[in-house]
């Protein structure tokens, strides 16, 4: 399962995020994050840890309906104004290097797609798995219920469809799932993606990285403040010369 929620270590800057592999925008939200992390300074000791947010739990195992009818009656939108939606986060999702192919999409219910992610959170994979189910979904048409589409994908990761067969038929992380909902409740969080950083800052939706890169300077700098830099003369030495009292070096 995934960590618990927790702040950043004085070490590491803790980025934890909420989405669902259902969600267009999670994926082109992801991507926008890896090019901030590309420009911010601290990258490499940035911990990010992905939550389960499921956009309809009552979706069934798999929805006869296309992407574009469930859209227009989701939002009350014409087939002609659903089309429009998905084209524009197509054209936005492709500005990022993302391929979506909403017309081979499989409708489902993510549940068991995100009990994967956090058998993956285990094995140092979680990353990867999330990459790959985003991708199956957006630009594959893979269906995220299906036990055997999972443990292939899984497999393709790197980790073992043994026992990740077992792990999701025996349910081993559903609970961790449904945790990730009541701290997202618990949280206000109504839409992914959403981002928090160190433990206190929100942001909401997928960012462009120059926004998400601002963030991530600000929480830095707030939770993992620079050593003062001494103006004008040198640090005494032992004693109390020169306007002040220095502590004994006393190895």
């Amino acid at each position: 399962m995934s960590a618990p929620f927790t702040p950043s270590s004085p070490d590491k800057l803790r980025v934890d995020i909420w989405s669902d592999v259902a969600c267009p925008w999670c994926y082109i939200g992801k991507r926008r994050l890896e090019r901030a992390l590309d420009d911010f300074a601290h990258k490499e000791q940035v911990e990010i840890v992905w939550h389960a947010f499921e956009l309809d739990p009552s979706t069934p195992a798999e929805h006869p309906q296309t992407m574009r009818d469930t859209l227009a009656h989701k939002y009350g939108r014409s087939p002609a104004e659903a089309q429009g939606m998905m084209d524009h986060v197509t054209r936005t999702a492709a500005r990022e290097g993302l391929t979506y192919q909403f017309e081979k999409a499989r409708l489902g219910n993510t549940f068991l797609a995100h009990q994967l992610i956090h058998h993956a959170a285990l094995h140092g994979h979680q990353d990867a798995m999330k990459e790959r189910l985003l991708r199956a979904y957006m630009s594959e048409g893979e269906l995220m219920s299906d036990l055997d589409t999972l443990v292939r994908l899984a497999q393709e990761t790197g980790l073992d469809g043994s026992e990740v067969r077992a792990a999701l038929q025996e349910g081993r992380h559903a609970q961790a799932v449904r945790q990730d909902e009541t701290q997202a409740q618990a949280l206000g969080i109504s839409g992914v993606p959403f981002f928090v950083l160190g433990g206190k800052y929100g942001v909401s939706g997928a960012q462009d990285p120059a926004t998400l890169l601002g963030a991530l300077n600000q929480v830095w700098q707030e939770t993992h403040p620079a050593p003062l830099t001494l103006l004008g003369a040198a640090a005494p030495a032992d004693g109390c010369d020169d306007g002040q009292c220095a502590v004994p070096d006393r190895t």
